[in-house]
């Protein structure tokens, strides 16, 4: 057998596999090959792998060993490709849903949200320890209608804490960038609208943070590189960004990724590694990095993300907030860098899921200018004033991938099942979901192919040295995916969304870990390189993926904390447009509380005296 000859496995068609708790499949642990690379190392690697010949050669093997050609690039499916994950639906017939006009303006539906809601809770966050909570949006707008502060105020102190947290000996490098003079304009006029009594809702003087992803004025978007925004100038608001601020939304800045989103541990050599509040000697995750420590660290209650590959669901879960990405479409993915086009989709980190949910609210719904738009269902908004009212849910669970995990992980997300069927009697599936390995391998093809090419007219124009040694070990890997090898992995798509849909009519919602280790430490190897760490990625992302490759809605909720007490999030994957089952799920969640809320190490109290 020659080179470039591997022999692919041969999959039964999807109609034939049975999804069921006693199928024959089996379950494929993902066995890395690679060993962690930092400092010298990542060096001497970027080099071999560099060269012409060599380079190729160390680039089969590479993909050889970790079974690319195997499960993906020469495997016999029956499916045809399918390229983008567009999703068919039917009307919603959830039980508690209030139906909002999709031409409503974005302020219209955030009030919307806000009807949906519970009477906010008068438990305040910074009391005793066991009682820690994040401030929420609802906290912000009664403190400003009330006058008991104003958005001028906390945004003085945010400028400071921004500064604290951002120089020695904190170093957390939350931003790339924050405008004090911009952020200290936009909350002047919220307190004039607040003083004459008119605020523009309840999202009015609140600060929200930016993944500098994301086009908005006056930042230049970066990605998390020193040389894209010379490249391609940030000229106007994507569209999210704008329906904030039609709310009165301040943007207090753009937010530290993993540069060009082409890695999930937020070291950015560039801009300083992305430290995680509850623990700053370790990761954040990301590429959502800083956007995920803000929320944490209270300079924000809410921040946009954008999620490729967890980019949002995995930094929520390793910094204890709440990380929600709705179905593939729903929000307008215009002035996002177009580093994919299949796969990334705009993502909310927030304190709490009621804040995600009223940002959803507000930043949902296509464009009028929309060209090709998709078709999608009605926006639906759940009724959250009691959370008994929705019953019977079914939550899937594939236990050898659940277990897939820490054992502190499994032992915690185990228990928050058990607490969710004790407490509401909703009942748990086991189900089968083959071929979750080869699904890793062919989202990993596809945002490889679609980033390569997306980046090809800009790297055309820098020189190499320019982009952290990571990152340009990492677009090695992406430019050698070949057309075959996209090819069968969008066939591969095909083949996963109609076994989805098969599980999906066993049960509501699947229900997994949302990582499968808990943050670990930034060592100093890789702090002036990056580090590539297959290993721990591939571990973190184990639970990510359908979300990003099919297009599914997903939340992870916070459920508790390892023996060294960093967070652990509980994910929920829906069927195609089921956000409002999505956030009730989540909302109930977090309403059991399975072992209280911890306050981070670094943590700033912007409504009351703004100091850490």
């Amino acid at each position: 057998m020659g080179l470039f000859q591997d022999k692919g496995i041969v999959y039964k068609p999807a109609d034939e596999v049975d999804v069921g708790p006693d199928s024959h499949e089996s379950y494929l642990q993902a066995n890395v090959k690679a060993p962690r690379m930092a400092g010298l190392l990542v060096k001497i690697c970027v080099w071999l792998m560099e060269l012409k010949i060599l380079g190729t050669f160390l680039m089969y093997m590479l993909k050889r060993n970790n079974l690319f050609y195997k499960l993906v690039i020469n495997a016999e499916m029956a499916e045809s490709p399918l390229f983008v994950p567009l999703n068919s639906f039917q009307e919603l017939n959830e039980q508690e849903v209030q139906l909002t006009s999709t031409d409503s303006s974005p302020p219209e539906r955030v009030q919307a949200a806000i009807d949906c809601l519970s009477s906010p809770s008068k438990t305040v966050p910074n009391g005793l320890e066991s009682s820690f909570r994040h401030w929420k949006i609802m906290d912000y707008h009664t403190s400003y209608s009330s006058g008991e502060t104003t958005p001028s105020t906390v945004a003085e102190r945010l400028i400071t804490a921004i500064k604290e947290s951002s120089s020695p000996p904190l170093d957390m490098n939350f931003f790339i960038d924050s405008n004090s003079k911009d952020i200290l304009r936009q909350a002047a006029e919220s307190t004039s609208r607040y003083q004459k009594g008119k605020p523009i809702s309840a999202l009015d003087g609140v600060p929200v943070a930016v993944k500098d992803e994301i086009d908005c004025t006056p930042y230049p978007t970066t990605g998390g590189t020193k040389w894209l925004h010379r490249i391609r100038p940030c000229k106007a608001d994507a569209c999210c960004i704008k329906r904030l601020k039609q709310c009165g939304a301040i943007i207090i800045g753009k937010t530290n990724m993993h540069e060009l989103g082409a890695g999930i541990s937020g070291i950015n050599p560039h801009y300083g590694v992305a430290r995680n509040p509850y623990d700053s000697g370790k990761i954040t995750g990301g590429s959502s990095s800083g956007s995920a420590a803000a929320v944490a660290a209270g300079l924000c209650p809410v921040a946009l993300g954008v999620d490729g590959g967890g980019s949002v669901r995995l930094p929520a879960a390793l910094c204890g907030v709440v990380g929600f990405k709705p179905t593939f479409g729903r929000i307008p993915h215009s002035g996002v860098l177009p580093l994919n086009w299949t796969i990334g989709m705009i993502g909310i980190l927030a304190g709490s899921i009621e804040d995600a949910f009223i940002v959803y609210a507000a930043i949902n719904g296509q464009m009028s200018s929309d060209e090709n738009p998709i078709l999608q269902p009605k926006l639906y908004l759940p009724l959250l004033k009691s959370i008994n009212r929705i019953s019977g849910i079914r939550l899937a669970r594939y236990g050898e991938w659940f277990n897939d995990c820490r054992d502190d992980i499994r032992i915690c997300c185990a228990d928050a099942l058990d607490q969710l069927r004790q407490n509401y009697g909703w009942q748990i599936v086991e189900v089968t979901i083959p071929d979750i390995e080869a699904m890793r391998l062919a989202h990993y093809v596809t945002i490889a192919s679609e980033c390569t090419t997306s980046l090809d007219p800009y790297m055309e124009k820098i020189d190499k040295s320019e982009s952290g040694w990571d990152v340009r070990l990492g677009l090695r890997v992406y430019g050698s995916m070949s057309a075959k090898a996209y090819v069968q992995a969008q066939k591969f798509r095909n083949r996963q969304m109609q076994l989805h849909k098969k599980i999906f009519e066993r049960a509501d919602v699947i229900v997994t870990p949302t990582t499968g280790v808990t943050a670990y430490p930034i060592f100093n190897d890789a702090l002036d390189t990056g580090e590539l760490d297959y290993i721990n990625g591939a571990a973190l992302v184990r639970f990510q993926i359908a979300g990003n490759f099919l297009g599914l809605p997903a939340v992870t909720v916070p459920v508790g904390y390892d023996k060294t007490g960093m967070p652990i999030g509980l994910q929920f994957i829906g069927r195609p447009w089921s956000e409002p089952t999505l956030i009730h799920l989540a909302y109930a969640m977090q309403a059991l509380r399975i072992s209280g809320f911890r306050k981070p190490q670094v943590y700033y109290d912007l409504l009351r005296n703004g100091r850490l």
